[in-house]
């Protein structure tokens, strides 16, 4: 007696959209196929329920989950399954010699055009795939959800939860941070290290959160994380940082390309307002020091006065000149090396010197600013950064100066008897011990000044950032990280 033998259907799916040209065009094609006894298909279709019209068994994608979760980036995709029901090949777009052979069917689509691309899937809308993620992916945030009253404002929770550096932050929302953390490739449960003074543990996530109350740009994370991989370095010392009275806070200078490419500022006002790149990276990491590290002011954050700075201090490096080396560079990176280095700095310290124009006598003009650093009767104590402004530099390069040949000279110009700098000297209480009354003294260590370039091109005007008096070996050292 025969037996009928089973057939066995091939299987296929296929995703399309309405407003998509190509979909509408093979419209007939999706008839043919649906009705098509040779094989079982299953269309799903992002936008209209309804289409293709005269059809019935049409699954709504409108959520776009299952478009996610088969990564369609393009419609119409053609896939045909294997007998466990998973996915064996796709093709996309419309080729009809391709659809023939895929589907083994000779005259398919014989009526219609050879060829036409397919359209972008709606999961390749814009800010789509982050909305995405957090709707259907794995979960990837793991930090605590805290839910407001349905009357409670959302930027006074911020406030009232103690989140904020005075000014208001951008509510940390699942979606903006998601869409932070595709800034990198890093792992969000990844920790970077232990935040003071809490020594509490930081994940990129944590860093992804404040980036987002900063108000950063997804394509600034990465100098972010860079920036708390440098804090975080024993040489910056940042719980010191945190617990003196002094001024300082941290300084970041930012070399490379990575600042044209996310729009830094190294040129008119770099160290003012107006730039978003500038403020909000610097603002990120003092928010991650406070709200990760417990690093709060009036609690482990004893400064006497404080400045402005420590809201953000951030800019770019002026790297116009390539005979002059940026401060990255002296670091020891190459040029095309993205870098943020931190410094422990306080406010900033006008230069003016509009009368200079040989190397030797701005030089000059600069070291008896230099001098005034912390106090003109202290010297090694604290280091600096000189920021010689494009007209200055321009003066130099003229003169035949490059950088090393002005550190050299301040070096030299800098050096002090002993006796004028010791305590009680000048009628002066403050200055160095009586011991130091017969040497000859540097108002900076060996590796204490540093030069930056940065400003615009009119304006005969440079400046200093005072370090803290706890440079050096025993306190802070400038600290540099590679993006």
């Amino acid at each position: 007696m025969n037996q009928a033998r089973e057939i066995q259907l091939e299987n296929y799916v296929l995703v399309v959209k309405k407003d998509c040209p190509t979909c509408t065009l093979i419209e007939p094609v999706i008839l043919s196929l649906a009705k098509n006894k040779s094989l079982s298909l299953k269309i799903y279709v992002q936008d209209d329920p309804s289409f293709p019209a005269n059809l019935d068994g049409v699954i709504d994608d409108s959520s776009l989950e299952y478009s996610y979760q088969a990564d369609i980036e393009v419609v119409p995709t053609l896939i045909r399954l294997n007998d466990a029901q998973s996915e064996e090949s796709r093709i996309y777009g419309w080729d009809k010699k391709q659809w023939q052979s895929f589907t083994r069917i000779e005259e398919l689509g014989a009526e219609l055009i050879d060829f036409k691309p397919g359209c972008g899937s709606k999961t390749q809308d814009p800010g789509m795939s982050e909305v995405l993620a957090l709707r259907f992916g794995k979960q990837i945030l793991q930090a605590r959800a805290v839910e407001l009253a349905e009357a409670e404002d959302i930027m006074e929770a911020c406030y009232d939860r103690g989140w904020s550096d005075g000014l208001p932050v951008v509510p940390p929302t699942p979606l903006r941070v998601m869409r932070m953390l595709s800034g990198s490739e890093r792992d969000a449960a990844e920790i970077v290290g232990k935040v003071p003074p809490d020594n509490v543990p930081c994940t990129i996530e944590k860093i992804a959160i404040n980036a987002v109350m900063a108000g950063c740009k997804p394509e600034y994370f990465p100098v972010v994380i860079a920036s708390v991989e440098a804090a975080l370095q024993d040489r910056f010392c940042m719980h010191g940082l945190l617990c003196t009275t002094y001024f300082s806070s941290p300084v970041m200078v930012v070399n490379g390309p990575i600042t044209k490419q996310i729009g830094m500022n190294s040129g008119v006002n770099a160290l003012g307002q107006g730039n978003r790149a500038n403020a909000t990276i610097g603002r990120a990491l003092q928010l991650i020091i406070r709200n990760v590290g417990g690093g709060v002011p009036g609690g482990i954050d004893r400064a006497n006065m404080g400045n402005p700075g420590k809201y953000t201090y951030c800019f770019a490096e002026d790297e116009s000149d390539e005979n002059w080396l940026s401060l990255a560079s002296d670091r020891g990176f190459e040029r095309n090396d993205s870098v943020i280095s931190l410094f422990a700095g306080d406010g900033l310290q006008p230069i003016l010197d509009q009368q200079s124009r040989t190397p030797q006598s701005l030089m000059k003009s600069m070291a008896l600013s230099l001098r005034s650093v912390a106090h003109t009767k202290l010297f090694g104590m604290a280091d600096a950064i000189l920021i010689v402004c494009p007209e200055h530099r321009r003066v130099f390069r003229e003169g035949g100066w490059n950088k090393e040949d002005l550190r050299k000279a301040l070096h030299e110009e800098l050096m002090t008897p002993g006796t004028e700098v010791i305590r009680g000297a000048n009628d002066i209480a403050e200055g160095m011990p009586v011991k130091f009354k017969n040497k000859m003294l540097n108002k900076f260590r060996d590796d204490g000044l540093h030069i930056v370039t940065t400003g615009g091109t009119a304006g005969m005007f440079s400046a200093i950032i005072g370090g803290w008096v706890a440079s050096g070996e025993r306190g802070s050292q400038l600290t540099s990280q590679k993006i």
